[in-house]
């Protein structure tokens, strides 16, 4: 989706669209999954549990930052993460809107 045509979408579309961007790399989604097991602020951990070098866990952490799905504190030189759950119930509730639209058509549709 080009940045000049996002205007062309509504400000849901649009939000669902940046919310999906969390799970568009399956690093992202381990780590959220790994967050979400968790149910705790993880630091270093996660270099470990995901086998990937610090820099690309500390890329994926700062777009999921930014996305605002998780939160992190810094306490002295480490920085530790968790799922900001004020976020992550309005992604569920975004993305749960969208599926629960879906109609079994029952051989209506184009098989």
């Amino acid at each position: 989706m080009g940045v000049t045509k996002i205007q062309n979408y509504t400000d849901e579309h649009n939000e669902i669209a940046i919310f999906g961007k969390a799970f568009s790399h399956p690093a992202r989604v381990a780590i959220i999954m790994y967050l979400l097991k968790a149910k705790a602020c993880v630091n270093g951990h996660l270099v470990g549990e995901l086998g990937l070098a610090q820099a690309t866990v500390s890329q994926h952490l700062k777009e999921l930052k930014s996305i605002g799905i998780i939160q992190g504190t810094v306490e002295g030189t480490s920085v530790n993460y968790c799922i900001n759950p004020e976020v992550w119930m309005v992604v569920k509730q975004k993305f749960e809107e969208i599926f629960n639209q879906f109609e079994d058509p029952a051989g209506q549709c184009c098989d």
